[in-house]
Formats: structure tokens, sequence, C-alpha cells
């Protein structure tokens, strides 16, 4: 059986264990299994550029919803500008709140980006970033892992299904091919 889609995957999954009394638990071991995968990939599909539009005298801006880390900022000026990261006191020493201009340095407070100095125009920044692993569901039956590595998906799913069960030894077999 081919495994390219949620639907797929579940009734993979459901095979592979051989009960039926777990159907409906299958779903809460993917999304398990997925947070799993957030935590340790990092790869080339999960590299994308937002850019997020800044308000004169307001040094906050909305972070993208599904950034895990920020790779690089940059001033779509010309010449760009690359923006250098700092952690917020070291920012707000070397720019301090009433100081404004082209910003040339952030720092990440919750879901926003601080830059500074405080923007005085409206200059558009570019973020390049790594993102989280787009959640399979029955809306969204499919995405580049379950394509590209759908053992992989299969493997942590089980994994997290023998955990369930109390089943130690099963759930290590799993996580040894979830790994490999």
């Amino acid at each position: 059986m081919a495994i390219g889609t949620f639907s797929e995957l579940k009734t993979a999954a459901a095979n592979w264990l051989g009960r039926d009394d777990l159907t409906d638990r299958i779903p809460e071991f993917i999304v398990l299994a997925e947070a799993r995968m957030n935590r340790i990939l990092d790869a080339r599909a999960q590299e994308v550029r937002a850019t997020a539009t800044m308000t004169a005298d307001d040094a906050y801006t909305s972070l993208p919803t599904d950034l895990r880390t920020i790779r690089s900022v940059q001033l779509n000026t010309t010449p760009t500008t690359v923006c250098r990261y700092m952690p917020p006191a070291m920012l707000e020493r070397t720019y301090p709140s009433t100081t404004t201009g082209k910003p040339l340095a952030y720092t990440v407070i919750g879901t926003e980006i601080k830059f500074a100095p405080t923007p005085d125009s409206g200059y558009t920044a570019e973020i390049l970033y790594t993102q989280g692993i787009t959640a399979l569901s029955d809306s969204n039956t499919n995405n580049t892992y379950l394509t590209r590595s759908p053992d992989a998906y299969l493997y942590g799913t089980l994994s997290e299904a023998h955990r369930y069960l109390m089943d130690p030894a099963q759930a290590n077999n799993f996580d040894q091919l979830f790994s490999r």
C-alpha cells in the first residue's frame, strides 16, 4: 500500500498495529510524531522567506506564525541592509528606545521582532527563516515530508502508538527505524 496521504497514513498505522480499537487515536499519534520531527528536523524544504512592512515610529512587527528559527533579516533598501541580531538587553543599551532611523539590528520578543533604531519610515524587511512541518489533517492531506519519507512518518506514528500502549520494546524498535 502506498502512503501518500493523511488517510493512507492512518490506514497503514492501523494495519501495522493490527488493532481496530485505536483508530480514533491514530491522528493523535501522528501529531506527536510531527512534534518530534519539528524538534529534530532542519531541512532545506523548511526554509522560507517572508516580508514585513514596518511602520514609522513602531519598533515591533509580528513574526510569521510558522517560524521556528530566523536565519537572516535584511531591509530591502538600496543597497540592501543586513540587520544584526542582538539579545534584548544589548539592543536596548545600544539603541535606546528614543533613537529613530534606518534599522540596523533586531531582537525577538515573544511573537514579535523588534527593530532598532526604531524605524523612521515604512521599510520592508525580508526574513529568511525555517518553518515547522505543515501538519497533516483531513483538510491538509499531504506535505513534503510525507511525500519524501512516508516510512519516517509511519515509524514515528507507530513509536508514539506503542508508547501509548506501554510497550517500550516496540516503541524502541520503531524509534530506531524512525531515527534511521
